[in-house]
């Protein structure tokens, strides 16, 4: 009994705490033609805390969207093109000699931000893109001798371009497994696209203004961590999981030469995480199985390993997940 009582207190103070949500959509209504996937897992990837990882060919609003989203939150926003030549101080910062001081001064880079646009990070080489792993798994960043800790809350928003391999550098494993969302989007449809086509022609953008403080976002992140999620939800987070580990123990044999590696035990956390911020979207202070399957594509896409056979049948990532989502009892 008291813990229905607590799920419809929490349903009553995510009523009342979700109204930015509206305002945020509509600023972002103001800017970009449909795409609402997309805004909806930029929402998703603020409320657990997490990084997302944009990928879609040239023109599709990526950085739009990333540049709306951080004019809506009343922070502090950064903006990093990534380029073959650039290097790890250009992203983090370096120690620069003081004659005034005669000593060493921390000249603090881009990263320390609330937003941080990692555009076409596909482009850096890895030495540079593994100097963001620090501030995006600890929230922290080493110049010298000294650790700095970066400012909350902390979202990395990168976009890479998929249609391009001359000067590109394919990310780690153990860098895209630290975002908690890759989403993938497409082109729009004809009626978006002529939209499109009139607002731009008329040169000028939609202003848009900040609707809620960064103090508000931890606060709306602070309930979104106490969504209810039921223990036979868990399990079937976890049997998703290890339906890609063994899947031939899910009636899913077949995917046995498909899947060179299965997901990390770090898909089982962010599938949760972003399930529950899923249904706080939704307006519910629990978690339902339909929260789970609607974020499980993003969650995973970019965690499961495919073998060459895989390849050379034109078998995706999405595919495998669609077909372990499709065999998995649903609780």
């Amino acid at each position: 009994m008291n813990e229905t009582v607590n799920i419809r207190e929490l349903n009553d103070l995510i009523a009342s705490k979700a109204s930015f949500l509206s305002m945020i959509r509509n600023g972002m209504d103001r800017r970009i033609v449909g795409q609402k996937h997309l805004v909806d897992s930029l929402l998703i990837a603020l409320l657990c805390n997490g990084h997302v990882l944009l990928e879609g060919v040239p023109g599709l609003a990526k950085t739009l969207a990333i540049k709306t989203l951080a004019s809506l939150v009343d922070a502090k926003y950064s903006r990093i093109q990534f380029t073959p030549d650039l290097l790890p101080a250009d992203v983090i910062g370096t120690l620069i000699y003081s004659i005034k001081r005669e000593s060493f001064e921390v000249k603090k880079g881009p990263i320390f931000a609330n937003f941080v646009l990692a555009d076409e990070i596909n482009r850096a080489p890895a030495k540079v893109q593994s100097a963001l792993l620090e501030a995006m798994q600890e929230r922290q960043v080493t110049i010298g001798d000294d650790t700095f800790p970066l400012d909350r809350p902390f979202l990395v928003m990168a976009t890479q371009n998929p249609i391009e391999q001359e000067g590109t550098y394919p990310l780690p494993e153990a860098q895209t497994d630290r975002f908690l969302l890759k989403v993938v989007i497409g082109y729009p449809s004809k009626e978006e696209e002529k939209v499109i086509i009139r607002q731009n022609i008329h040169g000028a953008q939609e202003p848009v203004h900040a609707v809620i403080r960064k103090e508000e976002i931890l606060e709306v992140q602070k309930i979104v961590e106490k969504i209810y999620i039921d223990e036979k939800i868990e399990n079937y987070i976890v049997d998703i999981v290890f339906a890609t580990r063994e899947p031939s123990k899910f009636g899913l044999p077949d995917l046995q030469s498909i899947i060179a590696y299965g997901a990390s035990p770090r898909a089982s956390i962010s599938l949760a995480l972003a399930s529950r911020a899923y249904a706080f979207l939704q307006g519910r202070g629990y978690v339902i199985p339909e929260d789970v399957r609607a974020v499980c594509h993003d969650v995973m896409r970019h965690r499961i390993g495919l073998t060459y056979e895989a390849e050379a049948n034109n078998i995706g990532a999405d595919e495998v997940i669609t077909d372990i989502i499709d065999k998995v009892v649903v609780p």
